[in-house]
């Protein structure tokens, strides 16, 4: 009997979810997808993981519902690429990503959401994040030196999210190297291919076996 595949809880354009499909694709891990709407999270995703959020990565014997988990699990498994070199660096320029940027690109990016915000504000706070990503890339092609790895896929999902917000903005600001790492990245084979859709799943769906 062939084993089952793991289970990919995702949506698209999720960053986080960007994050796990990226170390799976790198990792050449097959899965079966499971596009969703966040708005409409099937019961079946909430039993596998009652906190709600995507990514979800169901195993035969654990799941694991955070993304950066899912990264390490999936290049722990293989990592031809050498992601996770200079892992530890990696991980603290990661959750600084997470627990400093992310936060005012939330209230930039969605200011609508949150009462008494004001996004131009939170724009510069999170540019305070993206300027320390240009003084590293002024030294070195990648986020953890010369060669891409965990810190670059990490990070590049949330700061093409906060270029998209206003696209014009971003192309004006001095960071020549941010931006063009970012425009490698969404460049991409590995982007183009994560980054193609899938049907909404559906209990009864026929779903594809891979990422």
């Amino acid at each position: 009997m062939t084993p089952r595949l793991p289970i990919l809880w995702s949506f698209r354009r999720c960053p986080y979810a960007m994050r796990a499909r990226l170390s799976l694709h790198a990792a050449g891990i097959a899965v079966e997808h499971r596009e969703i709407l966040l708005r409409d999270k099937p019961a079946a995703m909430l039993d596998a993981s009652p906190k709600g959020t995507i990514p979800v990565l169901v195993l035969e014997d654990r799941v694991i519902d955070e993304s950066l988990d899912i990264m390490l699990w999936a290049l722990r498994q293989h990592d031809p690429e050498g992601w996770l070199h200079e892992e530890r660096d990696a991980l603290t320029l990661a959750g600084a990503c997470d627990t400093r940027f992310k936060p005012h690109l939330d209230r930039y990016k969605y200011a609508t959401r949150y009462a008494d915000t004001d996004p131009q504000e939170h724009r510069a706070a999170a540019a305070e994040f993206v300027s320390e990503l240009e003084d590293r890339l002024s030294r070195s092609s990648a986020l953890g030196g010369a060669q891409a790895g965990l810190a670059d896929y990490a990070t590049f999902p949330f700061i093409r999210q906060y270029a998209h917000t206003d696209r014009d903005w971003f192309a004006d600001q001095k960071w020549p190297f941010v931006q063009a790492w970012l425009d490698s990245h969404l460049n991409s084979v590995r982007f183009a291919e994560i980054m193609r859709k899938y049907p909404l799943w559906t209990p009864d769906a026929d779903q594809p076996n891979d990422v």
